[in-house]
């Protein structure tokens, strides 16, 4: 395309109003919206080529001089800098159009992580990326609302204000576990994403034994984190023995906020008792508890 243009025009990084010997007079607006529909004016008498170049459009058409040239908003939808040229056998005459985004249109949302514990500081994180209906990213500064709601709790909303065409936020995880929804709107545009905040470390961690005949049942006390949110069926928890014949670990997981193990005892014995970093209680059998 470019062989077949070299002897009317040049690249648009280096065209900014430029003219090619005497070729028609050539008028066009410094700048219009993505999509918008405008008018080039040509002087002179006669015909002449006229092309269009853009970041993702070109075109041809054969003009007549001393009218205005008709631009379609279609052909003017991506954002950036397009060239006009106008060529009879005088020369050609070139004008940079510069072509805006249009009016925000669209969002797009992105939410992390998708799991996170809960009360974690800083550990949501929301960014909002704003286009108009071309999907041009929309330079001038909008307001995004961010609403965020999780059951039990009352709805709160932030407002954020784009630069260049990017809004974010990061907030520390509420104290409640369960699904935190998070809604990006813009006008009538709105994205909802959801998180699911989980139950942090175990708190206060316990257990009871109760031996009898060689044998030790152990069980523990209802597994909170320290907000009192119960940690999900399936977290794993460690029972340790040691006594005469030596160290063992049981890894069992937690059912309806509790988890259990049996050991074979040999001797007084020690048992602890762990889930994840957290360590609860040690009991003594044979001894003192």
């Amino acid at each position: 395309m470019w062989r077949a243009l070299c002897k009317y025009c040049i690249p648009l990084a280096t065209a900014t109003s430029l003219a090619f010997a005497q070729g028609p007079a050539l008028h066009a607006p410094s700048t219009v919206s993505a999509g918008s529909p405008f008018t080039v004016s040509a002087g002179g008498q006669g015909k002449a080529a006229f092309y269009l170049l853009g970041p993702a459009h070109v075109s041809k058409r054969t003009i007549e001089l001393g009218q205005d040239i008709s631009i379609r908003g279609e052909e003017v939808t991506a954002s950036g800098a397009y060239q006009a040229v106008a060529c009879d056998s005088n020369g050609c005459t070139s004008a940079i159009v510069q072509v805006l985004p249009s009016w925000p249109a669209r969002l797009s949302f992105l939410l992390h992580p998708s799991r996170v514990p809960v009360s974690a500081p800083k550990a949501v994180n929301a960014t909002a990326l704003v286009f108009d209906r071309f999907r041009n990213t929309v330079i001038a500064p909008a307001k995004v609302d961010f609403r965020l709601s999780l059951a039990g709790e009352k709805v709160t909303t932030r407002t954020v204000q784009t630069v260049r065409g990017v809004a974010s936020f990061q907030m520390d995880a509420r104290p409640k576990q369960g699904a935190l929804e998070v809604v990006a709107s813009l006008g009538e545009t709105a994205e909802p994403r959801v998180i699911q905040q989980v139950a942090s470390e175990a708190c206060r961690l316990r257990m009871t034994a109760v031996p009898g005949g060689g044998t030790v049942k152990l069980q523990t006390d209802p597994i909170r984190d320290c907000a009192g949110n119960p940690l999900p069926d399936g977290t794993i928890v460690s029972f340790t023995k040691t006594d005469n014949a030596g160290r063992s670990t049981v890894d069992t997981p937690i059912k309806k906020e509790r988890a259990s193990a049996q050991f074979g005892v040999s001797g007084p014995a020690r048992i602890s008792v762990a889930c994840g970093v957290v360590s609860g209680n040690e009991i003594s059998i044979g001894g003192r508890q």
